[in-house]
């Protein structure tokens, strides 16, 4: 039964990226829709724009044209002391008071020629969203693929991921979802109904562990996650570990996963997600410092002897998994 009681039109969410042609999303090729906002802050985080549930703006130095040469934003109507240059710097590139920054908009973006400045996230209606989307329906077709709402935590905006994802399924459309579990189970009541596959993160068993290295422990997430295996059977769920070295990399936490998940037959796979650095560039994009710079990724016989546990938990051959 729909329990929409809103028109598409009129339900509106912040929106910080709509990705195209992706495959590792869930099935098949899919549209990844990224939401802002996000309950966790792993330390280990690739998409810090995507943390703050507000649109926020951002600034590419190296698309700076120069103080003399341009200077428009120094002209802006910006808080005062918002944009900066140092005096005796050896160029004079525009710097930004971070502090002030909560404060800029679009309106001051604009003005950036270079687009040296921009934003990360913006509002649109849930029509937008599935209009985009469906530019690629032939795609899901031919591939089993679909739309993927993704974040930050896409449930932390429960109306309207339920108006995207029931939208899709009304436009015959698949669905799936990337979540880490850090939500009130009414967020998922109202989501998880409209959903076809659950992509969803098991970071770290031990609750003192996991809160040391994502700032909440792991107890609300473990429940929630046993609870939509239980309330929602036809629900095919995907676990997922972003495998960071040293923090948990080891047999001990990937059997504990195990323990957790194979007694549910709609946990159909268990995939490791070995960390990568692709992330480390937005950090300055957005006046932050990004803390594990000095880690690296897990070493390939590491990940393959995990991998390995796992596929004998499902009952797989090891090379025939490879080759999937």
């Amino acid at each position: 039964m729909s329990n929409k009681t809103t028109n598409p039109s009129e339900i509106t969410g912040r929106v910080l990226n709509i990705q195209r042609y992706c495959t590792h999303d869930g099935p098949g090729i899919r549209t990844t829709v990224f939401l802002k906002g996000c309950s966790l802050r792993c330390k280990w985080c690739s998409n810090p724009e995507s943390i703050s549930p507000k649109p926020e703006i951002a600034y590419d130095a190296k698309k700076c044209a120069g103080a003399k040469e341009c200077g428009a934003c120094l002209k802006s109507p910006f808080p005062e002391g918002g944009f900066y240059v140092v005096e005796g710097a050896d160029d004079d590139k525009v710097h930004i008071n971070w502090d002030l920054a909560v404060d800029c908009d679009e309106a001051t973006v604009s003005l950036c020629p270079t687009e040296a400045l921009f934003m990360y996230g913006k509002k649109m209606t849930v029509e937008e969203v599935l209009d985009e989307v469906e530019r690629d329906a032939s795609f899901y077709r031919s591939s089993g693929g679909g739309m993927t709402l993704s974040g930050g935590e896409f449930s932390l905006q429960p109306e309207f991921s339920a108006g995207l994802l029931e939208g899709a399924h009304e436009r015959g459309i698949n669905t799936a979802v990337e979540t880490a579990g850090n939500v009130p189970w009414a967020s998922y009541e109202k989501v998880l109904p409209h959903v076809d596959t659950m992509l969803h993160d098991h970071k770290l068993t031990i609750p003192e562990r996991h809160k040391k290295w994502t700032g909440v422990d792991n107890r609300r997430i473990l429940e929630n996650f046993k609870k939509a295996y239980e309330t929602f059977p036809n629900i095919q769920f995907i676990a997922r570990t972003p495998l960071m070295p040293g923090v948990n990399d080891d047999e001990e936490h990937i059997r504990a996963v195990l323990e957790f998940i194979r007694p549910h037959k709609n946990v159909i796979d268990y995939e490791l997600l070995p960390y990568h650095r692709f992330g480390i560039g937005k950090y300055e994009f957005l006046g932050h410092v990004y803390e594990l710079a000095d880690f690296t990724t897990p070493p390939d016989e590491t990940v393959q002897r995990l991998r390995a546990i796992i596929d004998e938990a499902f009952g797989r051959n090891q090379e025939n998994a490879e080759d999937e």
